[in-house]
């Protein structure tokens, strides 16, 4: 098929990939504009730019796609469908009925439930048992629009936010090849009214670890936030990111380290720590991290 890709982060890299091994020719490759990043604050191409053009495609980064220029661009295209995965711009309707197939987006979440912008750290966060992706053809409203297919994948009990992204960036690049190869025998199903939830985007301020609260709800926000923002407490005068845990069966009095293997009371049970990181280094596992930082048993957090 003649297809325009629409993508933009690390996620969406795999499904570009997965799409020209399956033999798609890529129309055009559409991502959100160059950025200063680094110290250096210097302009770079997002992870989907890079790859493109190291695969020779065609890539296009306009701002906004609400113009006419921009819609009789993409519509001269004359491709057979858009596949679009974490994109970060709004498709007007001109765009979605651009293409032969329209537009077709790549959704990491059990739809309905997890609309929205978050849905990997959310249904973390959440505790939910399992997520999934949905192949969903696009429509005017956020994340409403008819499923084609969808895969479901059980969240494993110490899975951080990191790690499920990279399992759901691959099982949706298969699952859109498949799509693909199927799109004329496919039944787009209605997403139903009942079960809608949505993924509002991460905030910072819900970073901070409050210890009284229960463990596991300490261990979904840190695993849930992990990498980024990385949920963080206070060691002595350190911030320090705790990037992954697992569920303890001790207990002590909150905030208090109870041994020397990084297991810190909440409000009710406690985390083992696996994963940390200090201010200006980068993250380490636990056995790494205690070497360069005493945390003895009796240490207080948070304070």
């Amino acid at each position: 098929m003649r297809i325009i890709f629409m993508g933009t982060p690390d996620f969406s890299v795999p499904v570009l990939d997965a799409l020209v091994k399956a033999g798609h020719e890529i129309a055009a490759v559409y991502c959100q504009p160059p950025r200063p990043a680094g110290r250096g604050k210097k302009d770079r191409p997002t992870p989907v730019h890079a790859r493109a053009e190291a695969l020779g495609l065609e890539v296009r980064h306009p701002t906004s796609l609400r113009n006419a220029d921009a819609q009789d661009a993409f519509a001269a295209l004359g491709a057979d469908i858009a596949v679009v995965v974490a994109y970060g711009l709004i498709l007007p309707q001109a765009v979605l009925d651009a293409p032969k197939h329209g537009c077709l987006n790549i959704h990491a979440s059990l739809l309905p439930r997890w609309r929205g912008a978050a849905p990997i750290n959310r249904a973390i966060m959440a505790g939910d048992a399992e997520t999934g992706i949905c192949i969903m053809q696009m429509e005017a409203g956020l994340d409403t629009g008819p499923v084609l297919l969808r895969q479901a994948t059980l969240i494993g009990a110490t899975e951080t936010t990191g790690a499920l992204h990279d399992r759901l960036s691959a099982m949706g690049a298969d699952l859109i090849v498949q799509a693909l190869a199927r799109i004329d025998d496919l039944t787009a199903e209605a997403q139903p009214d009942a079960g809608i939830t949505y993924a509002q985007k991460i905030d910072k301020a819900e970073a901070h670890i409050d210890w009284a609260r229960p463990a596991i709800e300490v261990d979904r926000q840190i695993r849930g936030l992990s990498p980024f923002p990385g949920a963080w407490t206070m060691i002595g005068p350190e911030r320090v990111k705790l990037l992954g845990s697992a569920l303890s069966d001790q207990s002590g009095f909150a905030g208090t380290v109870l041994d020397d293997a990084f297991t810190i009371a909440c409000g009710t049970g406690a985390v083992t720590i696996t994963r940390a990181q200090r201010a200006g280094k980068g993250a380490q596992d636990k056995e790494t991290f205690l070497r360069g930082m005493a945390v003895p048993k009796g240490t207080r957090v948070g304070e």
